[in-house]
């Protein structure tokens, strides 16, 4: 396989394996990827399985057609990628292995000492010219070994990836890759979720045209999309709306409660259902549905005063991944000393913001007409936002809405009648209950104050805790003249036609302008409100909150200057001009702080 006109595939498939790292069900196999570059001087990227030695080396001959390889570049050494560096060695002894130190520690452990003779030690950033290619070394500590460093050719605009962007799978399968390699990620890499961020934020200054994994097939086409679903991942994000239920049954009792409640999400709007038995299901695909959903619901018995040991193994892969950002609620079953839920909500603990339902299910044996009724609140708690979010099932006169206004933040979305637009505003109050009056403060520098003046209307986003960093990206460092804020969104819309966020927020209002007030920087519409719903009882991200944890903490090592407080943007110059703006979040001087 030609990768460029200089760079060949020379890996093998396996479909001899049965488990994957012991414990992987692969029944499509698996590939063993390598590469090699042809230049004047030629680079081979990695071995392969000690199974596919004489399959690997044939390959390889092959590609070099009589030449002798003057590099092995080795990124990885878990044996699947690493266990042919000695056979290699004694066919090309004189090739130099290039590798950092913690590699070169790894490679005396396999093989013992003294098999390198010639070695080059690589250092992260440093670079290895082949003649026309110019290989740079990034390293990835932890994804998912210590040693882990991946190779980018800034000539063919390729990375070599290591363990990253990787699947399951054979190359000659025909199969969806985001299921297999979602499944990969959460499974193997799913732990290092901070390493993987740091990663994507190493890659992303490079201009990258191919991902040449180790695994599964070379990626040439809308690597926004692979790109885009690592971040969520690693981010521990929801990738698709729905509700997961992972369940354990003895005797089919606890089955019964989790078919009803399957039957409910789905009658209350619930977009996607997806039940896993865990005494039965490959626990590898539950893993990654709990991870996938934004909602998750556990369902065991007590058992030796326990739990059903497939239950407990499940949290135990969960919280070994660092499991959070989910909403999770939980059905007990015990016929004299129900204690699951308590065990249950006890291994959690430790995970990052999760939010418990309010409704917990317990059942003594069988179910009950209590039981049937607990189970309906439980699915109406999780469909509460789905709900909210339908043009025909919502409570669109739910003024608790206005309850959910403080000193947060919002995003405010309107229609300049092209497109769609939004922006972060941090001023929104309820100033009149009777008639119900709105007061919104948007700067005159943005385009939304432009649009609002024009079409006297607006919706307002309550932002919950749960908003990433992203949504200010989105709506707060970029304009609505220039950039479309929803390119990637498929948006819900309120009666008025205007946005609700799908996601991120706990309530939203749409707004008419009764009145507007001129306040010089900023103008203040006065609004009545005509459309409210609630999509949770999730908190509203304060201004504090956002600064103390979503907001990345500045780079401002070394620096002198001020930074803006509320994006990090660093001013460098011993005196801040009185009218300066942030490039990035347009804020003024006054949002600004000295660096200490």
């Amino acid at each position: 396989m030609n990768i460029t006109e200089d760079i060949r595939y020379i890996g093998v498939n396996d479909h001899r394996i049965d488990l994957f790292e012991g414990q992987y069900v692969v029944p499509n196999g698996m590939a063993y990827n390598s590469y090699v570059i042809l230049d004047e001087k030629i680079a081979v990227m990695d071995t392969v399985d000690q199974n596919f030695t004489h399959e690997w080396l044939d390959n390889l001959a092959s590609v070099l057609d009589g030449r002798q390889p003057d590099y092995l570049v080795v990124q990885h050494m878990e044996p699947d990628h690493s266990a042919n560096i000695e056979n290699f060695l004694k066919i090309y002894p004189d090739t130099a292995i290039v590798a950092n130190t913690k590699t070169f520690a790894m490679i005396d452990q396999f093989f013992g000492e003294g098999i390198c003779r010639n070695t080059l030690v690589v250092q992260e950033g440093d670079t290895l010219s082949l003649g026309r290619h110019t290989l740079t070394f990034v390293f990835a500590p932890m994804v998912h070994w210590p040693e882990v460093m991946v190779t980018y050719d800034s000539t063919d605009r390729v990375l070599f990836s290591a363990d990253g962007f990787g699947k399951f799978g054979a190359l000659d399968v025909d199969e969806d890759w985001a299921c297999e390699a979602r499944r990969y990620y959460f499974g193997i890499v799913g732990k290092y979720g901070a390493q993987v961020q740091s990663l994507l934020k190493k890659a992303s200054s490079l201009e990258i045209e191919k991902i040449c994994p180790l695994h599964g097939p070379v990626l040439t086409e809308n690597l926004g999309y692979y790109l885009g679903l690592y971040n969520t991942w690693s981010s521990y994000g929801v990738e698709s709306e729905g509700v997961c239920i992972a369940y354990t049954s003895i005797y089919g009792n606890t089955k019964k409660a989790v078919e009803l409640l399957a039957e409910q999400l789905r009658m209350n709007g619930c977009p996607k259902v997806v039940v896993n038995d865990l005494a039965r299901c490959d626990m590898a695909e539950a893993v990654e549905d709990a991870f996938r959903y934004g909602s998750l619901v556990l369902a065991t018995t007590t058992y030796n005063a326990e739990i059903f040991p497939f239950m407990k193994q499940f949290i135990d892969h969960l919280t070994e991944r660092n499991y959070q950002n989910r909403t999770v609620g939980f059905i007990e079953n015990g016929s004299w000393a129900p204690m699951a839920a308590k065990i249950m909500k006890g291994m959690l603990e430790k995970s990052k913001n999760l939010t418990q339902l309010h409704t917990t299910v317990t059942l003594r044996s069988a179910m009950t007409a209590e039981n049937r009724e607990a189970i309906g609140a439980m699915a109406k708690e999780l469909c509460r936002e789905y709900v909210a979010h339908s043009s025909e099932n919502a409570n669109k006169n739910d003024l608790t809405a206005l309850f959910h206004i403080g000193y947060g933040l919002y995003v405010v979305t309107s229609h300049d009648g092209k497109r769609d637009n939004g922006l972060i505003v941090n001023t929104v109050t309820q100033v009149s209950d009777n008639p119900n009056r709105v007061a919104v403060n948007i700067n005159k520098a943005n385009y939304s104050h432009h649009v609002i003046k024009q079409t006297g209307v607006m919706n307002v986003n309550c932002l919950s805790v749960e908003a990433p960093f992203s949504v200010f990206e989105i709506f707060g460092f970029q304009s609505g003249r220039s950039a479309d804020k929803f390119a990637d969104c498929t948006p819900v819309r309120s009666d008025n036609g205007l946005v609700i966020l799908p996601k991120y927020i706990n309530a939203a209002f749409s707004l008419k302008v009764e009145d507007y007030v001129d306040l010089g920087s900023h103008g203040m519409f006065i609004c009545s409100v005509t459309e409210a719903r609630v999509m949770s009882d999730k908190e509203t991200m304060s201004y504090t909150y956002y600064l103390e944890h979503v907001k990345p903490k500045p780079q401002t090592e070394g620096k002198k200057g001020y930074v803006c407080k509320v994006c990090g943007y660093v001013y460098e110059g011993d005196e801040l001009p009185e009218d300066f703006i942030c490039p990035l979040c347009k804020h003024g001087a006054a949002d600004f702080e000295p660096i200490s």
